[in-house]
């Protein structure tokens, strides 16, 4: 594909284009069952919808006008047109279902966090983690 090129002996750029390739299971709208022709069909098509492409999206699939069907999908969304595109992309990636496009946590002001805070956060982890561990194994209860 790149031939002898420098490009192609790198590795993380062969990774990242391979991850790129991925394909993306389409979402069909609910009351057609058809696909939205703007639907990302790799993951490098949903990084390069535009913000005209995520309006449609959101429309089709009845997330920016909310009706009867908006909460029948999946993971629905709070859409609105006067967000930036990239926040527009992060929202439209959760609703399809893509890792990493959840909500950013804000913290007020950007303060660090205090000593306290990071102590009862290491508590929860470990507390979850030991859930997890009793899950996996009583996983037949």
């Amino acid at each position: 594909m790149l031939g002898g090129r420098r490009a192609a002996s790198n590795a993380a750029f062969r990774e990242k284009l391979e991850q790129m390739a991925l394909p993306l299971a389409p979402l069909v709208q609910l009351t057609t069952g058809e696909i939205h022709p703007a639907f990302p069909g790799t993951l490098l098509n949903f990084w390069l919808l535009t913000d005209a492409e995520l309006e449609e999206l959101a429309h089709f699939y009845h997330q920016r006008t909310p009706s009867r069907y908006t909460f029948h999908y999946p993971c629905p969304i709070n859409w609105s047109s006067d967000v930036p595109l990239e926040e527009k992309r992060r929202k439209i990636g959760r609703f399809i279902g893509l890792r990493g496009c959840e909500s950013p946590v804000r913290q007020s002001l950007n303060r660090p966090k205090t000593e306290d805070e990071i102590m009862e956060e290491a508590r929860r982890a470990r507390i979850a983690e030991e859930d997890e561990i009793w899950r996996r194994k009583l996983h037949w209860y």
